[in-house]
C-alpha cells in the first residue's frame, strides 16, 4: 500500500465495503478490504496504511480486537470505528484501544474522512443535561455486557439473566441503521 493515502477496511458486510472502497478510491485513497479477525494478520503483512475503518459488530469476533491489532502494530495509524451498535460502553473501549474516532452507521465518506482529521478532543463541545432513563441505562448495561461476551449473543444473554431471544429482541428494536 502507498503509506501517503492507503486505508484499510475492516468490514464483513460486503455490499457496504464496497461502497465505501469506491467512494474513497475516487478520493485518491489506495484501498483494502479485510473481512474480518481472521483475514487481518494476513493483511498487515506489507506496508501498513495510514487509515483504518472498522466495523465494530463483525461476524466473527468484535472489532475491537481488530481495532487493538491494529493500533498495537502501527500505533500512528488513524483509526475509525463505525458501528450500528453505539453505545457509551464500546466508544470508550474503542479510543482506549487506540481508534481516534467512533461514528454510528450510517456515516458517510465526509463524516469518515473528518474524523480522520480530528486529532484531539473539542473542549467546547456543548454540555447538555440528559436525564438517564432506565431504558438508557438498560442498554447500556447490555452493551457493556456485549463487548465483555465478545458479542456472543447467547453468552451476553446468559451474563444478563435473559433469555437469548429476548436479547436479540432488544437489539434488533433500539438497532441504530
Amino acid at each position: 500500500m502507498d503509506s501517503a493515502r492507503s486505508l484499510l477496511i475492516v468490514e464483513d458486510d460486503a455490499a457496504f465495503a464496497r461502497a465505501l472502497r469506491r467512494s474513497f478510491q475516487r478520493r485518491g485513497y489506495e484501498v483494502e478490504v479485510c473481512e474480518g479477525l481472521e483475514a487481518l494478520p494476513d493483511a498487515l503483512e506489507g506496508a501498513l496504511p495510514d487509515y483504518a475503518v472498522v466495523d465494530l459488530k463483525l461476524s466473527v469476533g468484535s472489532g475491537l480486537k481488530a481495532v487493538k491489532m491494529l493500533h498495537d502494530r502501527a500505533p500512528e495509524m488513524r483509526i475509525v470505528v463505525l458501528t450500528g451498535y453505539a453505545s457509551l460502553a464500546t466508544a470508550v473501549e474503542a479510543i482506549k484501544l487506540g481508534a481516534c474516532h467512533y461514528l454510528a452507521k450510517p456515516a458517510n465518506t465526509d463524516e469518515i474522512e473528518a474524523a480522520f482529521g480530528k486529532m484531539e478532543g473539542d473542549a467546547d463541545v456543548a454540555l447538555t443535561r440528559r436525564k438517564t432513563s432506565l431504558k438508557t441505562l438498560e442498554w447500556e448495561r447490555i452493551h457493556e455486557t456485549l463487548v465483555e461476551a465478545e458479542f456472543n449473543i447467547s453468552e451476553a444473554a446468559r451474563r444478563l439473566g435473559m433469555h437469548r431471544r429476548t436479547l436479540a429482541r432488544k437489539l434488533e428494536k433500539r438497532r441504530v441503521s
